[in-house]
């Protein structure tokens, strides 16, 4: 199997991780958004980019807030605040998209590449799993299904998300559809 690497692309600088090296030491890119700590596994962020301009597409729902061109790649760019029904990310000066790799729920087990708005990149940090705690079932403000389970640090809660849910291009896809089926 061919290592993956994981550049993240900065103005002042890059970083990058082989798969090797992230499961050794379950490694979790953190954000914020709408002032929570999040974090997704390192294994499925493939680079981190500044925001810049999207292409919007007709009649999509709120939380896709269009598309990119990724060196060559059409690329979905998804408001990971408006996916959890908060309402849309404000755009800022420190306003990222992440890049994850997800599987694209097809027989064919390939990937897809998704974007994510954030607030703003934090780090990356080693969690070890006896640091997570089990998802909890209410006050979040997020569906449940959408968490792996909580982990404390610095006196703060990270919500380490379930991106595999959060981003599930068939229930996405079928929120689409809901979309241009009620424009019909």
């Amino acid at each position: 199997m061919m290592a993956t690497t994981i550049t993240t692309l900065t103005k002042k600088s890059a970083t990058v991780l082989t798969d090797d090296q992230a499961v050794s030491t379950g490694q979790y890119l953190t954000f914020l958004l709408s002032g929570e700590v999040y974090a997704l596994g390192i294994l499925n962020t493939k680079e981190i980019i500044d925001y810049d301009y999207l292409t919007e597409v007709p009649m999509m729902p709120a939380f896709v807030r269009g598309v990119i061109n990724l060196r060559g790649s059409v690329v979905p760019i998804i408001d990971l605040l408006a996916r959890f029904g908060k309402g849309m990310t404000p755009i800022a000066k420190r306003t990222g998209i992440v890049i994850v790799e997800i599987p694209n729920d097809s027989e064919d087990d390939s990937q897809q590449y998704i974007g994510i708005i954030v607030d703003v990149v934090n780090e990356v940090v080693d969690i070890s799993p006896q640091e997570i705690e089990p998802a909890p079932n209410f006050g979040t403000g997020i569906r449940p299904d959408f968490i792996n389970g909580m982990a404390k640090r610095n006196d703060r809660f990270i919500i380490l998300l379930n991106i595999d849910r959060v981003l599930s291009v068939n229930e996405m896809a079928s929120l689409s559809k809901t979309v241009v089926d009620g424009f019909v």
